[in-house]
């Protein structure tokens, strides 16, 4: 993606607190991951949710980067991940990488905002930068997700339950809905007759503990066959020099690849004069 389509995305979500990115993926990329999610959610017998929030009419796949390469490419895709890298870091990580699949007669998922359990003042700097991935075209009908534009600036998070003024996030097949985790949102009721599909793709900063424990979730041995990017994204680095070490060594180290850190005290050390 160029600079200035980076700068526009960015500019509405500073004032909106989302967008969207149109054509990031072609028909026939949906069509594998909707294949491929109807064979994981048959062979680890996923049915529907038991609560308000994850809907008593929606499946969910959680820990997709641990079902196979297909998923692979979704956090790194070149179209998407320097608009969330504008909005946190490039210290950014993955939080959790989910499908979610609105089945007809779904009712709305309570208004709330995706920082909301951190216990930090609003409006704040941003902690989480989430996407969702529309395999299927998102309408008003089938369950768009709802947002309460402008939100994420509010110096409070929504009270779940709690009704609210939204609109649809409506967008064709192959789009992706990317927002600043402040922003007030829900997904939408499914009045149709068909599914609709989303893989929600979020990442949180640096120094924010991921929604899914990435390095427990995902085997070494699928995390070694990742790419270098992915592997950083999924918590396989360490933020400024100092926030996930071990024993001041990168945790790459334990999929077999040489690390090369350098942490904050000997950059700090470095900078003061007469050191080199």
């Amino acid at each position: 993606m160029s600079e200035p389509e980076v700068s526009h995305h960015l500019a509405r979500i500073e004032r909106d607190g989302w967008t969207i990115v149109e054509d990031v993926f072609d028909a026939a990329a949906a069509d594998a991951l909707l294949a491929e999610l109807a064979r994981l959610e048959r062979a680890l017998g996923i049915g529907y949710a038991t609560n308000a929030f994850e809907g008593h009419r929606t499946k969910r796949v959680y820990n997709l980067l641990a079902h196979g390469p297909l998923f692979e490419a979704i956090p790194v895709h070149e179209r998407v991940l320097p608009i969330v890298e504008g909005v946190l870091d490039a210290g950014c990580l993955v939080s959790s990488l989910s499908s979610i699949a609105i089945h007809p007669g779904e009712i709305a998922q309570p208004i709330h905002a995706d920082d909301q359990l951190l216990p930090l003042p609003k409006p704040h700097v941003a902690t989480v930068c989430n996407t969702m991935w529309a395999l299927t075209d998102f309408t008003e009908a089938n369950g768009a997700t709802r947002i309460v534009s402008g939100s994420h600036g509010a110096d409070h998070s929504p009270r779940y339950g709690a009704e609210y003024a939204s609109i649809p996030a409506e967008m064709p097949r192959g789009s992706v809905l990317v927002w600043h985790g402040s922003l007030w949102h829900g997904g939408g009721a499914n009045r149709s007759d068909a599914v609709r599909v989303g893989i929600a793709m979020n990442y949180c900063a640096g120094w924010v503990r991921q929604q899914e424990n990435q390095q427990l979730g995902i085997p070494r041995d699928v995390a070694r066959r990742f790419s270098p990017r992915l592997r950083e994204l999924v918590g396989y680095g360490v933020y400024r020099g100092l926030v996930g070490h071990i024993d001041k060594r990168s945790p790459v180290e334990l999929l077999g690849d040489a690390g090369d850190l350098t942490t904050v005290w000997e950059s700090a050390d470095r900078a003061l004069p007469g050191r080199r």
